[in-house]
């Protein structure tokens, strides 16, 4: 019961968060650094993608950060898109037997444009 000419105070409500749409938004963030390892990133980045398009399409509220998430996810997806198409095709000219007829030109050619994966001698 109020006295009449008062209005009672609420507290303010606290706007909901959509656990979705920040999950899409953390798995599109850490997804471009995961690209380095092995390209873990782009399955992060795909069910990032997935739960970011599902809470944008809910009206529950978050919609600003599952809309960042799919940005974040299709910037992750669109890297390592890129990535591994220079990979193959760096692959593909090592493997041109025209221009390396002998398998230790085709190994030169790997050392050559992947540093990273020299083979190591064993003793």
């Amino acid at each position: 019961m109020t006295v009449p000419g008062y209005q009672r105070h609420y507290a303010p409500v606290r706007p909901r968060r959509n656990a979705m749409a920040v999950t899409s938004l953390v798995l599109g963030l850490a997804g471009l650094p995961a690209l380095l390892l092995c390209g873990l990133g782009l399955p992060m980045a795909l069910v990032g993608l997935v739960l970011g398009i599902v809470a944008a399409s809910r009206h529950t509220g978050g919609r600003a950060v599952a809309v960042g998430g799919i940005c974040a996810c299709l910037l992750t997806i669109l890297v390592g898109a890129v990535a591994i198409f220079w990979l193959l095709s760096q692959a593909a000219e090592c493997a041109d037997p025209d221009r390396y007829p002998s398998d230790a030109d085709r190994q030169r050619c790997v050392e050559r444009e992947f540093p990273f994966a020299k083979t190591q001698q064993t003793p």
